[in-house]
């Protein structure tokens, strides 16, 4: 933005000079102009909740919903980096640099993690124009070699238009146990799960504190609140009560569940009447990947059935309860005599999530680190699912389900990947009431719509820097217009090798899994809808009309090179994960760790999957009862950590959460100076892909315990329990203390972590785990 020039006079005395305050006014925002709420969850597809149709009940949503309109025909980029970076900046996801999620970056213009200076936020744009920004919970939008304490802040939300930030920079994280940064540090979570603690109501609680500081301080000031839970990302996690609210809702089956669903979503008007089901497994095989194929609820055993039913259950209980308290933002607003004026933007960033595979899982970590799922051990957990003792994830079949009437689901340009629910509330700007919309739009449309409600328009020039033009238009023409023509006139979609494009009602998508591994682009074969009256895209005409087949397919690659979307990356994770990236830190074998530090992100801390690796803690013992942790990297689905408990030195290597913990205990230590540390040295590896070796646990220079054990080949986690050292942050490694466990009665000097040349990895594990934080 230009500042205004100074226009009053200066002479030798102030008294004879003409004050002009004019260039250092605050931003004032238009008057009369809104505020602006998005809430943004996760993971969900449009069958899923009850206001389009589903069975999942969200009183706030379907308040707004009543209040304003919903949009059928509303789409994303079918994956959570992208579509966020899109809802960022209004620009398509490759203009961001966003082909992929940020664990996915490879080195090319519209892939590499980063967002462009030429691509501003709405948030910069606005706060610039007299808004005050918030942004909070998921962010996913931080390039990963930078989403660490030691980083440059330059892609933290602070530097990107934002005034404040609480939430969790990653694509996932325990909603037990959160890892959480507020503006541009990481910081401990505020109380326990035992007083009452979950992510969703933590962060409900911030974003009230925000606006009660926006309003106390700045009463006249417009707002605008980007609020991004957790929900419904994995790990489905909510407090029994509420899954219990749907005890029975989903033990019919996914099949039963789609056929239903698809007659209610017509009976609503979401869907129009004749809108055909697609088939549970639409793609042919060798397509696509194994892991997203849905078994028949008619295969299942009587155990496998009530488990991926209870499943369902979580997810719609932890879904219904993230909404109660989103219910709690609105409730303030109205309170405060707000909500009138507030613009309330509430949608999901993909579809339905099939991260689960075929059978679901009580600890999806286990499947990142290719180890089995064991039924017995899995139907030990059908009532705590949910609880802080699972990391759970329901199979394909329900993603199949929540992405009704549709074809596949998350990560496919077929609209089950990209067909999403938006329900847009604006009391004093909108007269329609509980009306549905089916204009054709996209997430590029979003920006366009808020900046012109908020009657502003997208500068040419940002901070200095000359901007991209927004591809999208804006969507406020339909408020009033329900019968409208839509001013949508094109849209591309990729993502991992999947295709698409949309244009005047038709559709073409190749038939080509992402992550498929398929290569050969050239070759594949495309199919043709018309999704005016085909939104499940089940019956393809390309035979009927293959003239505008190949129209399509050319006006795809036109975008394609207009967008920067080339080159088209359909590899498997293994080799998208090994491409090389820029690394913060030159490469060592010796770390070196402190005491009262932030926890260390697992991307960076030192690495020891699949090798040999020694850990050495400088201590001064002065208490005799001295006691707690003195390093610890994980969590109770794995991790390992060297602790004092009853005068005695302990190490736990947690493998995969499978009891019992692999313990090394050392006889009682008295007061003095000490290493104290644990040795473990590679032999072999493992059925499943596990490294099996010899441990022995050090006293200074005494051996005090050993024996074999077995470490895990990949993360300890998905998302978050970063290394500590004088305390175990988050959830806690070994059952044998409660956290945070400081250590006292004594002090640490530092701790040495040596890892071995030795180191076997299996990157197909690693990039399924990172893909799975999307």
């Amino acid at each position: 933005m230009n500042q205004p020039r100074f226009n009053g006079v200066i002479k030798l005395d102030v008294r004879d000079s003409v004050a002009d305050w004019t260039p250092y006014e605050p931003p004032k925002a238009p008057d009369g102009a809104p505020n602006v709420l998005i809430v943004l969850f996760d993971d969900t597809g449009l069958a899923a909740w009850e206001p389009f149709g589903g069975r999942i009940k969200m009183p706030t949503l379907q308040r707004l919903a009543d209040d304003g309109l919903r949009y059928s025909q509303w789409h994303t980029t079918a994956l959570c980096s992208p579509t966020r970076s899109v809802l960022l900046t209004g620009r398509n996801h490759h203009q961001n640099g966003m082909a992929c999620i940020t664990e996915g970056s490879i080195g090319f213009p519209g892939a590499n993690g980063h967002i462009p200076d030429e691509c501003a936020t709405m948030a910069e744009v606005l706060r610039q124009r007299g808004w005050n920004t918030y942004w909070v919970g998921k962010n996913h939008s931080v390039p990963v070699e930078e989403a660490n304490p030691g980083s440059p802040k330059r892609n933290w939300p602070l530097l990107k238009g934002w005034d404040r930030f609480y939430g969790f920079i990653g694509g996932e994280t325990n909603q037990w146990y959160p890892t959480l940064a507020e503006d541009n540090h990481y910081i401990d979570q505020p109380y326990l799960p035992e007083d009452g603690y979950h992510l969703s109501k933590d962060l409900a609680d911030r974003a009230i504190q925000m606006l009660r500081d926006s309003r106390a301080c700045a009463p006249g000031k417009p707002w605008l609140m980007w609020f991004n839970p957790g929900a419904n990302h994995a790990p489905h996690h909510v407090a029994t009560e509420w899954a219990d609210r749907y005890r029975g809702v989903f033990d019919d089956g996914y099949e039963s569940y789609r056929e239903w669903a698809l007659r209610r979503m017509t009976e609503l008007g979401v869907m129009p009447q004749g809108t055909r089901l697609s088939e549970l497994n639409p793609m042919p095989e060798g397509t696509f990947d194994p892991n997203d194929t849905v078994r028949p609820w008619d295969s299942l055993s009587a155990d496998e059935k009530q488990l991926f039913a209870r499943m369902a259950e979580v997810y719609a209980g932890f879904s219904e309860y993230t909404d109660h308290q989103i219910g709690r933002i609105v409730e303030f607003l109205e309170q405060t005599d707000q909500l009138d004026n507030t613009l309330i933007l509430y949608c999901a960033d993909n579809g339905a999530s099939a991260e689960g595979g075929p059978n679901g899982s009580v600890n999806e970590n286990k499947f990142f680190n290719g180890w089995p799922d064991d039924m017995a051990e899995n139907m030990r957990h059908l009532a705590d699912l949910g609880s802080p003792n699972t990391y759970n994830h329901y199979p394909t079949g329900w993603t199949a389900a929540f992405s009704t009437p549709f074809k596949m689901f998350k990560r496919y340009c077929y609209a089950g990947g990209t067909a999403d629910p938006l329900v847009i509330s604006w009391p004093k700007g909108v007269k329609a009431r509980g009306e549905i919309r089916h204009q054709y739009h996209h997430v590029t449309d979003i920006v366009p719509t808020i900046l012109d409600c908020c009657g502003v328009e997208m500068p040419d020039v940002v901070n200095g820097v000359q901007q991209v033009p927004l591809p999208g238009v804006s969507m406020r023409y339909t408020f009033d217009q329900p019968e409208a023509a839509t001013t949508k006139q094109r849209q591309y979609y990729a993502m991992l090798g999947a295709r698409g494009i949309w244009e005047d009602g038709w559709k073409a998508v190749a038939v080509h899994g992402p992550t498929s591994g398929l290569g050969r682009f050239d070759t594949d074969r495309w199919e043709l809808y018309q999704v005016d009256d085909d939104r499940a895209e089940a019956v393809d005409v390309a035979d009927q009309h293959p003239d505008k087949l190949a129209e399509l397919v050319q006006l795809w690659l036109s975008e394609a090179e207009k967008y920067q979307v080339l080159p088209l990356d359909d590899r498997k994770p293994a080799e998208i994960l090994a491409d090389p990236r820029p690394q913060p830190f030159p490469a060592t074998d010796t770390y070196v760790y402190y005491p009262g530090a932030a926890e260390v992100p697992e991307a960076i801390a030192a690495n020891i999957r699949g090798r040999s690796y020694r850990i050495l803690a400088t201590v001064e013992i002065t208490d005799p009862d001295a006691s707690g942790v003195l390093f610890a990297h994980g969590s109770r689905f794995g991790g390992h950590t060297l602790f004092l408990r009853d005068r005695k030195l302990h190490y736990v290597y947690n493998f995969l959460g499978i009891p019992p913990e692999q313990q090394f205990v050392s006889d009682p230590l008295t007061p003095g100076r000490y290493i104290l540390g644990v040795e473990f040295a590679k032999e072999s590896t493992g059925e499943h892909g596990e490294t099996l070796g010899h441990t022995k646990l050090w006293v200074n220079d005494t051996v005090a315990a050993e024996g074999p054990m077995r470490t895990q080949i990949g993360m300890f986690s998905l998302a978050g329990d970063g290394l500590c050292v004088g305390r175990d942050s988050s959830d806690p490694v070994s059952a044998g203390y409660p956290t945070p466990v400081e250590f006292r009665g004594g002090t640490i000097d530092h701790v040495e972590v040596h890892v071995g040349q030795d180191q076997y990895l299996d990157l197909e594990k690693d990039a399924f785990a990172a893909l799975a934080r999307d």
